[in-house]
């Protein structure tokens, strides 16, 4: 017994799921926190379809950038804790609301 290949259309949609499911996440949560994790969500769903159209194609282009993606989001989540800690420490939350206190 063999095990049916996975179909591209069936990576293509899931990666529009993840991508979808991550947009809802900051559009509706006001968590900085969550919706530093919804962005992540967001780029893996990007990665996932650069693979798939990679393999579709034969060619090495969508892993390699897959790759820059993943140092990119990799800094981006570094940076992003960063300013996050430094804004906890500050007002006491992560509430994205709390950021228009700093402007004043």
């Amino acid at each position: 017994m063999t095990i049916p290949a996975v179909q591209p259309w069936m990576v293509l949609t899931l990666s529009s799921f993840i991508f979808i499911v991550g947009l809802a996440g900051i559009v509706l949560r006001r968590n900085i926190l969550v919706m530093l994790m919804c962005i992540e969500l967001m780029l893996n769903a990007t990665v996932l379809s650069f693979v798939s159209f990679s393999k579709i194609a034969f060619d090495m282009t969508g892993e390699l950038t897959a790759f820059f993606i993943i140092v990119v989001a990799a800094a981006e989540s570094a940076v992003g804790l960063g300013l996050l800690i430094a804004m906890f420490r500050t007002l006491r939350s992560v509430d994205s609301d709390q950021i228009r206190l700093l402007k004043e």
